[in-house]
């Protein structure tokens, strides 16, 4: 007589994670650029949410959407980046498979709320320069509060079934995963069973929330740039593309790693799997480390912001 498989008997305790595969040997070396991309990336973020929370000016939908980006920033790096250090430094390479799905769910809860934000933030520069004498009516603090929650509860119910998905299949004891973290598909690819259901998933969701988010600021940008091109004014215009550049940086930044990686892992199989995994840990540490370092230093107003808070603090000492 044959008996029902228990699923939960064939789920690991916990996984190995081994780091970035053909690569051990230069695990300690790799970890010093890791660890300082992660430190930039800490203190560039706490330094903007502070200015913006401490100063007053900055109270505006632009740059409260900033201090959102910043959060979703932290939560993205530092979900996935100490672990990652863990396993480069040799301190501890298992993970625990609840610890390994909790991982999992916020690193791409916070990856989907910063694709939602830079949505919010494309149609804030879209209403600002196309129609700005509708802005404060469009942008008011009720509605900023709004996108916050939106851009939560999106990303939540486009990743909590994961957590499902990945329950429900067996292990039969795989444990050691080639990664520096936990992902939907490293998990999945474990498993003694079927996984098209994930991979579906993972392929609609990836089209349904940051596909769609990417190809909507792309029509956004295409309608700015009309409108700015019909402007007489010259100072008018360099002013409207500056507004606009920072913005565009980031959203280079933050796609480009994150779709080749997501392409990569499905269709790339001819790529070096070490070159995958770096390029997923890429995604994680670069927009993080760079997004302060670029809207610093093309927005002027934060930038003074910055420089005053800074030099009031060295006074008080």
């Amino acid at each position: 007589m044959m008996t029902a498989v228990n699923h939960s008997s064939l789920q690991p305790p916990s996984f190995l994670l081994i780091g970035i595969p053909g690569l051990q040997d230069l695990h300690i070396w790799l970890s010093v650029p890791f660890c300082l991309m992660y430190l930039s990336a800490v203190f560039g973020n706490f330094i903007l949410l502070f200015v913006i929370v401490k100063e007053r000016s900055l109270h505006e939908p632009m740059y409260l959407f900033l201090a959102m980006l910043a959060v979703a920033d932290l939560v993205l790096s530092s979900s996935t980046v100490p672990k990652a250090l863990s396993i480069f430094w040799s301190l501890s390479k298992e993970m625990s498979f609840h610890a390994c799905l909790t991982q999992m769910f916020f690193a791409h809860v916070s990856f989907i709320a910063e694709s939602t934000i830079l949505l919010a933030m494309a149609f804030d520069r879209y209403v600002a320069i196309c129609n700005p004498l509708r802005y404060t009516a469009v942008f008011t603090r009720s509605v900023i509060a709004k996108i916050g929650l939106a851009a939560i509860a999106r990303s939540f119910c486009v990743m909590f079934p994961t957590i499902f998905l990945l329950r429900r299949l067996p292990y039969c004891r795989h444990r050691v995963m080639p990664h520096t973290y936990c992902e939907h598909m490293g998990i999945a690819r474990l498993a003694c069973a079927g996984i098209s259901i994930n991979i579906w998933y993972g392929f609609a969701t990836t089209l349904l929330s940051p596909g769609v988010d990417i190809v909507l600021i792309g029509v956004s940008y295409v309608l700015i740039l009309r409108a700015v091109f019909r402007l007489s004014s010259k100072d008018a215009k360099l002013k409207a593309v500056g507004t606009c550049s920072s913005h565009a940086c980031v959203i280079c930044l933050f796609y480009t790693p994150a779709f080749f990686s997501f392409f990569t892992h499905r269709f790339g199989h001819r790529i070096p799997h070490h070159v995958h995994i770096l390029l997923a840990n890429l995604y994680m540490l670069l927009p993080p480390m760079l997004n302060p370092i670029v809207y610093t230093v093309k927005n002027k107003l934060i930038r003074e912001k910055v420089s005053r808070v800074f030099f009031r603090t060295g006074q008080l000492h």
